[in-house]
């Protein structure tokens, strides 16, 4: 579903399902300076026109649940518009971010193309209202606690505001041990909604702060997971990718390096085509 250079901010308007090839989510954890942002930006853009995907630039303004105080939260709500916008407007990619609270809904949805509600704040009826009014695609992360039936809760409550345009999002499940836990039946479970189905690979090899006031994470587990996912027939992929993860200021050992992401993608597209092929039989 590659489009025309001079449409790519379009896209995405279009998927209302799981049928269509492979899309991707992919940025740093949380906006470090705008240098950084283009540069990563142009690295992911010149790399989709190489291989042929679509993308979706993201990068959080405010990371609101870091593990300490003391942690870099991002750039704030206005400086890291400005960033996102000059990702937008010099790239023409789609971009993506975090909301936490509902007035932020109606100011961020003047600048990216989907916002993105955090697991945690998934069952917020007055944030998950206020950002379908915008009428922006809206992302939503399943919760570490919640089942996957639930989250048709979640995309009831962003069609009764008026969007249509509701994903839902894969991350694991976090049982207290340090460690998160990817169910894939939640895969064809959620994708009996009707919706995008996404799954968020790079939070899924978090382990939550593993490392005292900070969290750990293990990409090593990146490929194998993303691979079992992608041949359930889902929609898009989510990650976390860094030029230099060792020095993110976030979510730096489970974000995927720059230079090994290509290879990784150019798999997973290969094996989306191949499963979309041919769908899973059904047993009962």
């Amino acid at each position: 579903m590659l489009v025309n250079q001079d449409h790519k901010q379009n896209w995405i308007q279009q998927i209302r399902g799981n049928q269509q090839p492979l899309f991707f989510i992919l940025g740093p954890c949380v906006l470090e300076s705008l240098d950084h942002a283009l540069r990563m930006a142009d690295f992911l853009t010149t790399l989709s026109n190489k291989l042929g995907f679509n993308y979706i630039f993201k990068g959080s303004f405010d990371k609101a649940n870091r593990t300490s105080l003391e942690n870099y939260r991002g750039l704030g709500m206005e400086k890291g518009l400005e960033v996102l916008s000059a990702v937008r407007e010099q790239f023409n990619v789609p971009v993506v971010t975090d909301i936490h609270e509902a007035w932020q809904a109606e100011r961020v949805a003047q600048v990216v193309d989907v916002l993105q509600i955090p697991a945690f704040l998934c069952r917020q009826t007055d944030l998950l209202a206020a950002a379908s009014k915008t009428g922006k695609v809206i992302h939503v992360k399943k919760a570490q606690f919640m089942r996957p039936e639930k989250m048709e809760g979640a995309i009831n409550k962003v069609l009764a505001s008026g969007n249509e345009q509701v994903w839902v999002c894969e991350r694991g499940y976090s049982f207290g041990y340090v460690d998160l836990v990817v169910d894939y039946k939640n895969f064809p479970i959620m994708k009996r909604f009707g919706k995008p189905v996404v799954f968020d690979v790079t939070h899924s090899v978090q382990k939550p702060g593993e490392l005292g006031k900070t969290s750990g994470g293990d990409r090593s587990f990146v490929a194998g997971l993303a691979a079992a996912a992608v041949v359930q027939g889902i929609a898009g992929v989510f990650m976390e990718v860094h030029d230099e993860p060792e020095k993110a200021l976030s979510d730096g050992p489970n974000s995927v390096r720059l230079s090994q992401l290509p290879e990784l993608l150019a798999y997973l597209m290969d094996l989306d085509a191949w499963a979309k092929n041919r769908p899973i039989p059904t047993i009962f």
